[in-house]
């Protein structure tokens, strides 16, 4: 008979907890690997691996994502075979049609054996074609629905030398089961966070601006490879025992000052307050410019040094955007030497400039400039860069 867990993922039944036999530092234990799971390399490979051993099985699976059409589904294995089961691509590519367990109601404990009777089970299809040939007979299994829309299936299976799975067996995993809905939804607001910082990471890599993050003493926590450039370069900026400094002693002072201005508004919780300063450079050459934005209040580390308190935005006034050439042509059907001397226009050369890079006279790059401005509805140079600029090809 199904084991039921509370549909709201609220506290579970009493007796469901006497039925587990689990003392309080058991209990803890467990759902201690429960919520670490969505910080794992391979998320709750922990648990799977101590359900498994806990429970004698073959092994213990999470279908974090349903297979379906084309898409292969996201299955997580814990087994006496290691992390990869022998068959589970086939199960995702063939035997997920089969499977009789994926309707069924969310928040239920059940087994195999209880659903359909022995014999039942052992003359199924999915059981015959997939199962027995992996010498796996006894399935315990859930499935799991969150108020988020995010479904996912647990599975765990013993070998036919086994025996089925008792009552308190299944009441720990009905224990276990709505802390484990709870941390499947926390992990999949980390998947959608992780995916939005990987894009704006790119796309400021793709602007070609360093950016580095500040913990409230000012020191370094973490910086791109576009700042890492600029350090190596010491030409301007350098990072010296993980705190930012000026190249030219004049300099110096100037920035440490901007640094603490930026620090005490975190400190104030004035999001707002921007602060911006240049550092010049050896050479003559154009000066970096410097932005300087307070965080948000982290509330996630006790210690100082491992709370963001400020951002900070580098920008070499020489250096362009990294400029998608496919991208110009297909926003503006530009020919390949059009596009050429659009992005040296971009970058700050003349058009008698672009035509010696480029290897064609001065009258032919002219053509090609009229081309440019009937294709992209620009009248003259200057609002031929600021309308490429201004377009989307910079972070393409």
């Amino acid at each position: 008979m199904p084991t039921a867990v509370p549909s709201d993922g609220g506290a579970v039944a009493h007796d469901r907890f006497d039925d587990a036999a689990w003392t309080a530092r058991e209990l803890d234990r467990w759902l201690g690997l429960v919520y670490q799971g969505p910080t794992e390399a391979t998320p709750w490979g922990s648990l799977l691996e101590a359900i498994r051993a806990d429970l004698d099985a073959s092994f213990t699976t999470l279908v974090l994502r349903n297979p379906g059409g084309a898409r292969r589904g996201l299955i997580i294995n814990a087994s006496v075979h290691g992390p990869l089961l022998p068959g589970e691509p086939s199960y995702s590519e063939q035997f997920y049609a089969l499977c009789p367990f994926v309707d069924l109601p969310a928040g239920e404990v059940f087994t195999a054996d209880s659903l359909f009777g022995e014999p039942g089970w052992r003359a199924h299809d999915f059981y015959r074609q997939y199962l027995e040939p992996l010498d796996l007979r006894y399935i315990l299994g859930a499935n799991l629905r969150g108020n988020d829309g995010v479904e996912c299936a647990f599975f765990v299976s013993r070998a036919h030398r086994c025996r089925d799975f008792d009552a308190s067996e299944r009441a720990r995993i009905a224990v276990l089961l709505p802390h484990l809905q709870r941390a499947v939804a926390l992990h999949a607001t980390l998947d959608v966070l992780d995916a939005e910082r990987a894009l704006y990471a790119g796309t400021i890599d793709r602007l070609d601006v360093g950016t580095a993050i500040l913990d409230e003493d000012g020191r370094v926590l973490k910086h791109n490879s576009i700042a890492e450039r600029l350090f190596e370069r010491q030409d301007g900026l350098c990072l010296r025992q993980d705190q930012l400094h000026a190249s030219c002693p004049l300099d110096e002072r100037r920035l440490q000052k901007t640094i603490q201005a930026a620090l005490e508004h975190y400190r104030a919780s004035a999001l707002g307050r921007i602060e911006a300063t240049t550092l010049s450079r050896a050479g003559g050459a154009m000066p970096l410019n410097l932005l300087l934005r307070p965080l948000a209040p982290h509330r996630g580390a006790e210690d100082r040094r491992h709370r963001p308190a400020v951002a900070v935005f580098v920008r070499d006034p020489k250096s362009s955007p990294q400029t998608s050439r496919d991208m110009l042509h297909r926003l503006y059907r530009l020919t390949p030497m059009e596009t050429e001397i659009a992005l040296l226009l971009v970058d700050g050369n003349t058009l008698d400039e672009a035509a010696t890079a480029t290897g064609i006279t001065k009258n032919t790059a002219r053509a090609h400039l009229r081309g440019i401005f009937a294709k992209t509805g620009a009248t003259r140079q200057a609002v031929l860069v600021k309308t490429l600029l201004n377009s989307v090809v910079s972070i393409a």
